[in-house]
């Protein structure tokens, strides 16, 4: 007795428990996050080493490959990337994904530690080890505006009232304000009034923070208590700065109001935000790893009402959101869902014509999907692309079982029997085969869950979650598809006769038979031909999203202020308008934003030279152009800006083409590095090209003269600490500093900053002797010259990368026609290319994945082995499997989509659903030969007589399932889900078609070797037993 018929006789457990599994399962739903992709934490650890002021030639050898050089020896780290600035060293270690992140950042933290005492000793703080905590880019950005504050005070009041109630919200990880001052106390030095009184810039400073303080220590016992000691030398404003009596190192005094002008106002900036060409003061969030997308949204947009309630005056508006496509996402796939599951339920109503028939079937869509929910929820998914895609693709599939149960259960009906006892035996019939479809759909999906590295981290949600789904279809279809027809369903009143379509098939199948070489013949042919479509198809990585949102780096050429950028951007912004499915512009000068969030280099970002544009446009069902056709036009409108590159960022992989050159010879590896970038500029059908070589700064250099240095008394680093100290200040954490109620201010001690325009009167600065100061050219030549703007490092060498956009090309096909230019292949002595960016993901994808199917497809054997007993018969099932390929790629080459993840998802699927048929026929077949008494030809052609029917029901239905996917249709992003379901789609129907004629016909050559081996062992027993006897008689 199988469950089926437990079930038929004792329908109250299975009606209990698909109840208590539906309960759950909508209770899981409704506390399941919603988000763009899973969370893949990824075991990447930063470094943050910062000198003020250092060039990035002289952090490079003194901090940079200190640090690598300790580092490296930790195992599985994948990459180490290094990137130099003026005065920050940031490095991002990319462990292997197997590793532990804790491990990693305990041992990251504990090389870096052993080599503390080798780096510079006046570095200010010692190197920040830390791990990622934020997720991606920015989640949301907002402007702040307020006509009852300056922008000095606005700035603070973002910085201390908004930030901490931002920060409060659970879920933010990171605030960042973007625009806006920094208060701070400007001294302004008089070079002339120095000199007169011989004395320096770092002297003042020195003696001002020594003045400028409160200082605690000490114990006293007065009137029997205990009493502590407080100094109280900080004063509380500018002007009490002003009155200060500085001493100077001969023992005499002077008032600092007479040696400088001193102003309480704000610090130089470093940055400027532009809503629409409007400046504001601006701050974005990134939200903490492991938090949901949407939930932090609405959490902080609900923070903000009651902030903005509780101030009034101050004006709060959203700039720009990355959240809103992923809400789309999960709404377009919820439409694409119920469309596909009305679509499957028309279809079973379409060939069943009987309403008991279909309600009986589309019941088993609910209660596979809502009981998949609570099976997420245990697993700590999410809704994103990959688990709704899963759901919305297996819903043709969830209904397959049920109509296999169905169809089969209204064939007894119309031989005569009740329903009950038609149900009973119907399901034990067809139950082998039930289960069979089932677990080779789960035998493909499993082991791909756990294919490895990144690919393994997506595949992963996707393959459980469908098994899941598929598992829960099979306990449907055994445990509550029998009963209800049981006890629902009731005998057909018209005598059904089999449509003309039938008649020709049978026709079809019986001269496959009767020629079955041809048949073959042509199968080989197809097969044959399939593969050869193979080089055809364009290759790629993740197709590129519409997500109606553009991020855009401005780069102007190094040595440019912060206002010609601001200059460029407002062009930039005014240009952009021209184009009408552009809606807003929010620009942040002064900082560039990172090419790939997941691996961000921090402060190495900021630089007065670049700016960060967020271009809105309208919704993608409101526009009629893609994004990509409006990135062209954004390019095309920014072709003619004055004065500056720019690059388009995709924030997704699969979008760029990144070449990356290294070797320690900078000169040959820039050389190496212009070939390959003007060869690449070549190729047909690209977008912009962006490098980063040949980026020199320019700088001054002050060179000392070492005999006369020595006879006044100067040594280099004094010599460097005066001009620090008098362009700039002195380090941030070595100011003195103004105390107020909530905050400190620093106080800063330079120059007038106008002197700093003039290279004669820098020549002036004084520089502390043995006695007194002298001024700097008669100690060192000063003299106008150029470094590096900025060096990047990944693995311990020096690189360069060029990035090439895609526009309108594959990154597989791309990438065969770069790797044949000349320059890459015949690169010079000591240049090497490394592998890395998207390139070396889609090489690891489609390697793992390839694993992954071979495994899938021996799962599959190995479950058809234990279900029929028999170790040839599966292999007439997975003839099915190469005889889809030709469908699925033809599907692609005439949807102009590539070989790409979320087509190797649909083969993937695909490898499991088109077992399906040949299951169904061969099931039958070995019922009919072995309980019926028929022959082969006859049993062949009663299994296509019978099996036809729901096959042909169940490939209609999975591909109706699956068609508003396809289609693209509703809110949704089609450009990741469509090519997976037309893969599947293509598949389907050529599979389909051809298992229904083919797999008879292997089926008997299968057959026919079976009966060979039979006889082989049959006659090798014979022998063997005829030996034996001969070897009795002969005793």
């Amino acid at each position: 007795m199988n469950v089926s018929t437990l079930s038929i006789r004792n329908p109250v457990p299975a009606i209990l428990l698909f109840t208590w599994l539906t309960v759950l399962g909508l209770f899981a739903f409704r506390s399941l996050g919603i988000q763009a992709y899973p969370t893949v934490d990824l075991p990447i650890i930063m470094i943050t080493a910062t000198q003020e002021g250092m060039a990035p030639a002289q952090l490079e050898q003194e901090v940079a490959r200190k640090i690598e050089n300790v580092v490296a020896p930790l195992s599985l780290i994948r990459h180490m990337r290094t990137v130099i600035v003026d005065g920050v060293v940031s490095f991002v270690i990319e462990f292997k994904i197997d590793k532990n992140v804790e491990v990693a950042l305990s041992e990251v933290r504990n090389a870096v530690e052993s080599i503390r005492p080798e780096l510079p000793q006046d570095m200010t703080a010692p190197p920040v080890v830390s791990k990622l905590t934020t997720a991606g880019a920015p989640l949301l950005g907002f402007t702040v505006e307020s006509t009852a504050m300056d922008m000095q005070d606005l700035s603070w009041f973002v910085d201390n009232e908004l930030a901490r109630a931002m920060l409060n919200v659970s879920g933010v990880g990171k605030f960042q304000r973007l625009g806006g001052v920094d208060r701070e106390v400007r001294v302004d030095l008089n070079p002339v009034r120095m000199t007169a009184l011989g004395v320096s810039a770092s002297d003042v400073s020195l003696q001002l923070k020594r003045v400028q303080q409160n200082a605690s220590g000490g114990r006293a016992d007065v009137g029997g208590g205990v009493q502590s000691f407080r100094t109280l030398g900080a004063v509380g404003s500018a002007a009490e700065i002003a009155a200060l009596a500085i001493p100077l190192a001969d023992g005499r005094t002077v008032r600092l109001s007479d040696i400088a002008d001193i102003r309480d106002e704000y610090a130089d900036r470093a940055s400027v935000a532009l809503i629409d060409g409007k400046p504001v003061v601006a701050f974005e969030l990134t939200r903490s790893k492991g938090s949901m997308e949407t939930a932090v949204a609405d959490a902080v947009h609900a923070a903000l009402d009651k902030f903005k309630a509780a101030h009034p005056e101050v004006s709060i508006t959203e700039a720009y959101n990355t959240y809103h496509p992923t809400f789309e996402n999960y709404e377009g796939s919820m439409s694409l869902l119920y469309e596909g599951s009305i679509l499957a339920i028309f279809i079973v109503w379409w060939f069943l014509r009987d309403w008991r028939a279909t309600l009986v079937t589309t019941t088993a869509l609910p209660l596979s999907i809502i009981p998949t929910f609570l099976g997420m929820k245990l697993l700590d998914y999410s809704l994103d692309t990959m688990t709704l895609l899963a759901i919305s693709l297996v819903v043709g599939v969830l209904v397959d079982d049920a109509i296999v149960e169905i169809e089969n259960i209204s064939r007894h009906l119309r031989m005569g029997k009740s329903p009950y006892h038609a149900a009973m035996e119907a399901a034990e019939e067809i139950g082998l085969a039930v289960v069979a479809t089932s677990l080779t759909l789960a035998a493909v999906f499993l082991p791909a869950a756990f294919i490895g590295g990144i690919p393994g981290k997506y595949f992963a949600p996707f393959g459980i979650t469908a098994t899941i789904a598929v598992m829960t279809s099979l306990l449907v279809a055994r445990l509550l598809t029998p009963m209800m027809a049981a006890y629902i369903m009731k005998p057909p009143r018209h005598e059904h006769k089999d449509p003309a379509l039938m008649q020709r098939y049978l026709g079809w199948a019986h001269w496959c038979l009767t020629h079955r070489k041809t048949t073959v013949a042509v199968a080989i042919v197809f097969l044959v031909g399939s593969l050869a479509l193979t080089p055809l198809l364009p290759t790629g990585f993740l197709p590129t999203e519409d997500r109606a949102l553009i991020t855009l780096v401005l780069e102007l050429p190094p040595g440019s202020t912060l206002a010609d950028t601001e200059r460029s951007a407002r062009k930039a912004t005014e240009l952009l308008h021209a184009i009408p499915e552009i809606e807003g512009v929010f620009a942040n000068v002064g900082a560039s934003t990172d090419a790939y969030p997941e691996t961000p280099t921090g402060a190495a970002n900021i630089d007065t030279r670049k700016a960060t544009l967020v271009i809105r446009l309208k919704p993608r069902l409101e526009r009629k152009t893609k994004q990509g056709d409006v990135e062209n036009m954004v390019r095309a409108q920014l072709r003619d800006l004055p004065g500056a590159r720019f690059a388009i960022l995709s924030g997704a992989p699969g979008a760029v083409l990144r070449v990356v050159l290294g070797g320690d010879d900078a000169e040959a590896l820039s050389m190496a590095s212009r070939d390959v970038e003007n060869e690449l500029r070549g190729l047909k059908g690209i977008g912009y090209i962006t490098s980063t070589a040949s980026l020199q700064k320019p700088e001054i250099h002050v060179t000392p003269d070492f005999a006369r240095a020595a006879d006044l008394g100067v040594t280099a680093d004094a010599l460097a600490r005066a001009v620090r100290i008098a362009t700039a200040g002195d380090y941030k954490m070595q100011l003195a500093k103004l105390n107020l109620p909530q905050r400190q201010v620093p106080i800063r001690v330079q120059i007038d900053p106008a002197q700093r325009g003039n290279l004669d009167q820098i020549r002036q600065i004084p520089v502390a002797a043995r006695q007194g100061t002298v001024p700097l050219e008669a100690v060192a030549k000063i003299e106008m010259g150029s470094g590096p703007a900025k060096i990047d490092r990944l693995d311990r060498i020096r690189n360069m990368s060029i990035e090439t956009e895609l526009g309108t090309r594959a990154l597989g096909d791309l990438l065969a026609e770069a790797n044949a230019l000349p320059s890459l292949r015949h690169l010079p002595p000591g240049v090497q290319r490394i592998s890395d960016g998207d390139v070396e993901y889609m090489q690891e994808l489609f390697s793992r994945v390839t694993v992954g199917m071979l495994v899938g497809v021996a799962c599959v054997y190995i479950v058809l082995v234990l279900l029929f007993r028999d170790f040839l018969q599966p292999v007439t099932i997975l003839v099915a499997l190469p005889l889809s390929l030709g469908g699925a790629f033809v599907a692609l080459l005439a949807t102009h989509n590539a070989l790409s993840m979320p087509s190797i998802f649909g083969i993937l699927m695909l490898m499991g659903i088109v077992t399906k048929n040949s299951i169904l026929l061969v099931d039958y077949v070995v019922i009919a030969r072995r309980e019926q008494d028929m022959g082969r030809f006859e049993a062949l052609i009663d299994a296509c007589h019978k099996r036809a029917r729901p096959i042909f029901m169940t490939t209609i239905a999975m591909g109706g399932g699956m068609l508003p996917v396809a289609l693209g249709l509703g809110a949704a992003d089609p450009n990741f889900r469509s090519p997976m379901a037309i893969v599947v789609i293509g598949g389907l129907i050529t599979s389909t078609l051809l298992s229904l004629l083919v797999i008879p016909v292997v089926f008997t050559y299968v057959d026919d070797l079976m009966q060979l081996f039979r006889r082989l062992t049959r006659r090798i027993t014979a022998s063997a037993t005829t030996a034996g006897t001969a070897v009795e008689e002969t005793k």
